[in-house]
């Protein structure tokens, strides 16, 4: 499988046929904030560039990825029987073939399989998501015992540079009291949350321990990674998982 430029390749002991790319903003045709490989079709780039980029990335793919109209939302997507492009957060897909995808630029890209490698899912997780239960509504989708998971979580802001506000700690911690270890006080009403930390809890609670990724920063990775609470304006990364045929696997 073709993997252009430095895209990541999860570091997780998923069956031979689950296969996964995380891309980076690197090697593609957008310019100026975009640059170069911007995947969103949303955030203000021109359009025949976010093309372009698109075909980039499905020639290393077995097919065109199932996109989401991404909303902060639980809700989680069929992708094998997906028409058009459905708003969830979140994708499965059982058949081989089918490319599971989620955009970020800061969030929290979530990355499922189990380990008899038949099925496999991703989860868009901002604040929002995380704390609605979009990772609990993507497990459940997997149907699948939660000991016979496997998670890895791919690039996202890190502890050190999300900044958020009283209310958001008070939403975690309300759901579940040892939340309040993922926020670390950084000024009168302001807390450094850690979505690392946060979503760990939310799989353990739901009894999934085989846990991965999670040590990359997109906000302080400039030459790497898009960050929307960096730049603003600024492109998307693609997280992707898909199943090969059981032959090629």
């Amino acid at each position: 499988m073709n993997r252009p430029g430095d895209w990541i390749v999860p570091d997780w002991p998923a069956p031979a046929r689950v296969r996964a790319r995380v891309t980076t903003r690197r090697g593609g045709v957008s310019t100026g904030p975009y640059a170069s490989l911007n995947l969103g079709d949303h955030v203000g780039d021109e359009a025949d560039s976010v093309a372009q980029n698109r075909v980039i990335l499905r020639a290393a793919l077995p097919s065109g990825p199932v996109w989401l109209k991404q909303v902060h939302s639980v809700a989680v997507a069929e992708a094998d029987v997906a028409v058009g492009v459905p708003e969830a957060d979140a994708s499965v897909a059982r058949r081989a073939g089918t490319v599971c995808a989620v955009l970020t630029a800061d969030c929290l890209p979530l990355l499922l399989c189990d380990r008899q490698g038949t099925v496999v899912g991703a989860a868009h997780a901002g604040w929002r998501g995380l704390a609605d239960g979009v990772i609990e509504a993507a497990v459940a989708a997997m149907a699948a015992p939660a000991d016979d998971l496997l998670a890895w979580l791919g690039p996202a802001i890190g502890p050190q540079s999300f900044e958020v506000g009283d209310e958001v700690r008070a939403v975690f911690t309300a759901h579940h009291a040892a939340a309040a270890a993922a926020f670390v006080p950084h000024g009168p009403g302001k807390w450094l949350a850690d979505l690392y930390a946060l979503a760990r809890l939310r799989l353990a609670a739901l009894g999934v321990e085989h846990v991965y990724g999670g040590g990359l920063c997109t906000y302080r990775d400039s030459e790497r990674f898009y960050s929307y609470r960096r730049d603003g304006a600024t492109g998307r990364m693609a997280s992707l998982v898909w199943l090969e045929d059981k032959e090629n696997g």
